[in-house]
């Protein structure tokens, strides 16, 4: 394998901005700080997190106790009344939803919920069902085959 040298692109690289050598400089007088000011000032400027003498983001949000919101679940949900589509004994599963458009989300979990009738039988493979749109799955003479060890609910 030969050597081979990787260069920056074109630009990459910048001359550094020197700050307060005179008039002719273009950066001369106040460097770039403007006239007046905490900000203009030596060792002026204000701490990370300020905000004017408002009460800042990080004391206005409690930071006490177990959240579970890193690790929640979103499902891509979906009602009995969207499967009206499928016909009597087709198989409803993840493909057959991004075929006829009802899903674009090829990871989540999919889950159904009860609103609307189902009239077919109807072979219902998703990751979770409600008891709800179980119920009237399972009376209208259709099944629910669950997905790879998950149980439905």
């Amino acid at each position: 394998m030969e050597n081979v040298m990787i260069k920056k692109p074109a630009g990459a690289t910048r001359k550094k901005k020197i700050l307060g050598r005179g008039p002719g400089s273009g950066r001369g007088c106040t460097a770039g700080k403007g006239d007046k000011g905490q900000n203009s000032r030596s060792g002026g400027g204000v701490r990370p997190g300020f905000e004017g003498g408002q009460m800042p983001l990080y004391r206005r949000i409690a930071r006490r106790g177990f959240s579970n919101y890193p690790f929640k679940k979103e499902y891509l949900i979906l009602n009995l009344k969207a499967l009206g589509g499928f016909a009597d004994g087709e198989k409803v599963d993840r493909e057959s939803l991004i075929n006829k458009g009802l899903i674009k989300n090829k990871k989540k979990p999919i889950k159904i919920l009860g609103q609307g009738e189902v009239n077919k039988k109807l072979m219902i493979e998703v990751d979770r069902v409600s008891s709800g749109a179980q119920k009237k799955i399972v009376d209208s003479g259709g099944e629910i085959i669950p997905v790879a060890g998950k149980v439905s609910r």
